[in-house]
């Protein structure tokens, strides 16, 4: 009999097994990535690069849909959750659950806070605290690194 101690223990080392192997699943040798992206895709997923403002397509997205990681196509964030920030950058104030990671930034001089896909681990922008309600968060996405499917 399975008492709730060792559910628990069963359902975290399932899920840890779980995470593993899809971060397996894209874990892919450099020149994997060269092949799977483009240039610029490259740039800013493998090597953390940002696009220049107001270049992406997905600025002006506005249809009901996800956006998910143009590396590895892990869905990211709901259309529900787009703002225009006025940054130039496709603006989001929530992922969906899991989506992402975030990790300490001091590129550049500044300390910012990158978020990357949990799957790939590939560099999708920031998340700044100055965004709408109800989180006030601005996650500042590289279009580039986005790809769209509408619902």
């Amino acid at each position: 009999m399975l008492d709730r101690r060792h559910f628990l223990k069963f359902a975290s080392l399932t899920a840890i097994g779980l995470t593993i192997s899809q971060a397996k699943a894209f874990s892919l040798s450099d020149a994997e990535w060269r092949k799977r992206l483009t240039p610029d895709q490259y740039e800013i997923l493998r090597r953390a690069g940002t696009e220049r403002a107001f270049t992406s397509p997905l600025l002006e997205e506005h249809r009901k849909g996800v956006f998910g990681c143009a590396g590895c196509g892990r869905d990211l964030f709901s259309s529900e959750t787009k703002f225009d920030s006025g940054t130039g950058w496709p603006s989001f104030w929530r992922p969906l659950p899991g989506a992402v990671v975030q990790s300490a930034d001091r590129s550049l001089g500044m300390s910012r806070n990158a978020i990357s896909c949990s799957r790939c681990a590939g560099h999708l922008g920031h998340v700044f605290n100055d965004g709408p309600r109800p989180t006030g968060l601005r996650y500042c996405m590289n279009g580039i690194a986005l790809t769209f499917r509408s619902a």
